[in-house]
Parts: structure tokens; C-alpha cells; sequence
């Protein structure tokens, strides 16, 4: 496969020699050549890059323009773009959607710093947001940082009713303040190999101007404030292959598979995917495992390894117990909470407040605290539609939403579909790796009907004059079996 990629390349690099004068020689040979974002393989990802630099919407550094430039001639154009497409596709990989950040230059936008109403405004969403998807007998695991970015994302091209309601689901912060709140706390994460909180944002959209005319002031903002990638394509299998590969590599391949098919009348995709990779501030010695027991919710029993040992900040509200372990660098820390014995998980949940909830996490006790860790790993999916709806948003599940500052559409309706939720995480004595990816699925449906009937059971007919409205035949329908 390697020789006759090197066979190929040289063959087209020849073609390009022939038509632009240019000096080109093979890069195959290097083991680099289109790793752009130079993690040891070739993907979507890479492609994404080399078509942001051309854009002029991405610098890059020495090592990236290097392997950018597949054919070695000294310089980053289309031609390395084809040839990188088609590396892409002896691995198998498609990559069918038109990146249209050729149309938009991100522009320089306004942040906000985190103050007292943004931090109650999110840890109100975040707990509603668990309060209404936990339930008393499987594990639940929600990332509601990737959900409040693809929420606002999709916000942005809501109008009226419909972005009212989002806005009072999604915290109660308008809008404008919300986009310049979340463009400082995505662009302010660490980014090292002790601790990194990454986030990637994109929006697909039916290739399909008759049925949908996307606005391009809604993918502007979220260009801007999100640095989301806009993609045109078919919404066929290639594009189901193309929005799992992207999720997939932008969550470390914790979640491989979103979607398993695109729905007719689906016409839009917003998607958010998030990686955090963080290793303990203080990890846990072979010395400090043993195995132990977990209690199920059931009361069954479970053998567990329960990691020990002694951290310096306790956490206590009147119905529960916790405490904080960092990670290195200190920006962020497991925390756990556990219910006072006769109080379920799920009654702890719904006694709580965004008040409450952000003064035990904002206070502390800095003490010695015993504690044990089991081991676990979980992944959860599930739809946020009733949830959401629940917490505020009712409307933009229905066909008469308002998402006209998003799009125009042939039947006139635009509303969500479902709000799709994947998580997973790992904990065990190096530390947490944890994946997420949200997307919100944009559906155009037919006009709605005012009317219905069915002649599914006996009825009168007849052959009408329309010009003087009189029957010129008529009879009854009884049964079709004579």
C-alpha cells in the first residue's frame, strides 16, 4: 500500500509539475507528510487544518507547514490539499463535506470574564440538567459544558418565543452576554500533558440550496465565538462516515460511533466534542489498592479496587458528605459527594439548588479527610429532548419553533429533532480521561396539515358539476369487497 501510495503521488505530482512549471518531488518517503496536526496519523482532522490555513483562518507553525507541504515544492496550496484528500481515501477515509470557511474569516471578538451571574447561571444548568436526566437505577454521566456549547450554538439562529425560551434553559443570561461568557471559558482551558480540556465545534448542513438557505450571519457568530467549522454535504452514509470520524478524533476516540444514520428530514447537524485528559495532582501507589466492596442502589454487593488515600479538602452540605482530589496544576479536581445513609442519590439530587450546589463546591474545608476511590470507567448516551424541554425549551421541539435567524427552508419549518448526548470516563490511579460529544439535530418537515381524512371506512361519493356545484353521480362506499 505504501509503494503504491509513493507510485501515485509521484504519478500526480508529475501532472502538477506539467501544468504549473513547479519543481516537485515525493514527500511519502518522510512518514510526515500530511500529519498536520502531527499526532502520528493521517485523518479528517488533518484536512480540516491544511483547508483553514488556505482560508487564512489558521496560521501555522514550522512543523505543521513541513508536513502540509505534501509534495515538497516549498509551498502550502490546493494542490497539497488534493493530494492529502487522496492519501485520505487509500486509507479509506471520505471526507464529502465542503468546508465553507472559505466565506468566513473569524473575526475579533469580545470575551467575558467569569463573574458571580455567569457561574450560578451555568451550575443552574448543569444541575437541572442532571436533576432531569439521572434516574434511580442506571449509572448517568453528562458533560453540560458540551451540551451548553451546542445548545448556544443552535441558539444563535433562534428568534422570538423560541430564543427566549433557550435563553431562560440555558441559565437565564441573554444571549449576546452568553456567546461572549463561553468564547473566554472554551479559549482559556489548560493545554498540557498533565491537564487539557479540549473543545471542538462544527455544523453540517444539507447540501440542498432549493430545501435550505443556511444564513451566513448565524455561521458567522458561531465561527467567531465558538470557532466552528461549517460543512456542506450530502447527509448520506458518507456523511454519517464523515461527523462520527470528526467526533471521534475530536474526543481521543472515546466516542467512536455518534449517529447511526441521518433521517430524511434532517437538514442540519450542531455539534460540540470535548476531551478532558488530566492526571492526579497526587497519584495513588500500588500500595494504596485493594480490592473492596460497592453497594449497589439495589443493595447487591460488588468487589471493587478502591483506591485510599489522604486528601486536605472536605466538602459537606446538611445531606452529604465529599471531597475535593486535584489534578496537576490545580485548575480542575474530581469532586465527590455522598449521601447521608437513607437518602438515595436521586433524593439528594432533588434537594438541591444552584445556591446550594455552588457554596458546598465554593467552600472547602481545608482538613485531612480519609478517603477511598473505586476504579471505574462508564459511558452513557442518551436523548436531552425531555430533559431540555422540561427545563424551559419546550417550544423548539416543535414545528413551529422560530430558528428563522438560522436558516430558510422550502416548507417553512425548522425546529430540533433531538439533542443527542454521548459521554464516557475512565478513573483509575493516574488519574480521568473523559470524552463528550452533543449534537442537535435540525429537521425541516413538511408543511403542516390543517386537515386530515381517510377513507378507511364506508362513505358517500359523488360526480360533481362544478359549474352549477350539483351531483351528477352519486352512491355509498360500504365495503370494498364486492
Amino acid at each position: 500500500m505504501k509503494l503504491m501510495k509513493q507510485k501515485w503521488i509521484a504519478a500526480l505530482s508529475a501532472v502538477v509539475l506539467s501544468v504549473t512549471g513547479l519543481p516537485v518531488c515525493s514527500a511519502a518517503a518522510s512518514g510526515t507528510a500530511g500529519d498536520i496536526n502531527l499526532d502520528g496519523n493521517l485523518s479528517i482532522s488533518d484536512a480540516v487544518l491544511m483547508q483553514r490555513y488556505l482560508l487564512n483562518t489558521r496560521n501555522f507553525t514550522q512543523e505543521e507547514w513541513l508536513a502540509a507541504d505534501m509534495n515538497e515544492d516549498k509551498t502550502v496550496n490546493a494542490f497539497d490539499l488534493s493530494l492529502l484528500k487522496h492519501a485520505l481515501l487509500e486509507k479509506g477515509i471520505v471526507f464529502d463535506a465542503e468546508d465553507l470557511l472559505r466565506n468566513l474569516v473569524s473575526r475579533d471578538v469580545a470575551g467575558a470574564e467569569a463573574d458571580d451571574d455567569f457561574v450560578l447561571a451555568q451550575t443552574d444548568f448543569a444541575l437541572s440538567l442532571l436533576q432531569h436526566t439521572a434516574e434511580n437505577d442506571q449509572n448517568t454521566l453528562i458533560s453540560p459544558y458540551s451540551v451548553m456549547q451546542a445548545l448556544a450554538m443552535t441558539a444563535n439562529g433562534a428568534n422570538g418565543e423560541t430564543k427566549a425560551e433557550m435563553e431562560t434553559a440555558l441559565g437565564g443570561l441573554p444571549l449576546d452576554e452568553l456567546n461572549e461568557y463561553l468564547y473566554t471559558q472554551r479559549t482559556s482551558q489548560p493545554d498540557s500533558d498533565s491537564c487539557k480540556l479540549l473543545t471542538a465545534n462544527s455544523i453540517w448542513y444539507r447540501d440542498d440550496a432549493e430545501r435550505l438557505q443556511v444564513s451566513q450571519d448565524f455561521l458567522q457568530t458561531n465561527t467567531d465565538y465558538y470557532d466552528a467549522a461549517a460543512y456542506s454535504a450530502p447527509f448520506d452514509d458518507s456523511t454519517v462516515r464523515d461527523i462520527n470520524s470528526w467526533i471521534a478524533k475530536n474526543t481521543d476516540y472515546m466516542i467512536p460511533k455518534m449517529i447511526e444514520e441521518l433521517d430524511p428530514a434532517t437538514v442540519m447537524c450542531l455539534i460540540n466534542a470535548v476531551t478532558f485528559d488530566a492526571k492526579w495532582q497526587s497519584p495513588y501507589f500500588e500500595n494504596q489498592i485493594s480490592d473492596g466492596t460497592f453497594t449497589a442502589y439495589d443493595g447487591s454487593t460488588q468487589t471493587v479496587e478502591m483506591m485510599y488515600s489522604d486528601e486536605y479538602y472536605y466538602l459537606e452540605d446538611e445531606n452529604a458528605t465529599g471531597f475535593y482530589k486535584y489534578y496537576e496544576g490545580g485548575r480542575y479536581a474530581f469532586a465527590a459527594l455522598l449521601p447521608n445513609e437513607g437518602i438515595t442519590v436521586t433524593e439528594y439530587l432533588d434537594g438541591l439548588t444552584p445556591e446550594s450546589l455552588h457554596e458546598t463546591l465554593a467552600s472547602p474545608e481545608r482538613t485531612s479527610v480519609i478517603t477511598g476511590l473505586p476504579k471505574f470507567s462508564c459511558d452513557y448516551g442518551n436523548s436531552l429532548n425531555e430533559a431540555l424541554a422540561a427545563m424551559g425549551m419546550p417550544g423548539a421541539f416543535e414545528p413551529t419553533a422560530d430558528f428563522s435567524n438560522m436558516a430558510d427552508t422550502a416548507s417553512g419549518l425548522l425546529y430540533i429533532g433531538d439533542v443527542l448526548h454521548k459521554t464516557h470516563i475512565d478513573v483509575d490511579e493516574n488519574g480521568t480521561r473523559a470524552g463528550a460529544a452533543t449534537v442537535v439535530m435540525m429537521e425541516a418537515g413538511c408543511a403542516p396539515i390543517g386537515h386530515e381524512v381517510v377513507l378507511d371506512r364506508p362513505f358517500v361519493y359523488c360526480i360533481v358539476d362544478t359549474e352549477t356545484s350539483l351531483p351528477v353521480f352519486m352512491g355509498t362506499m360500504l365495503s370494498m369487497a364486492e
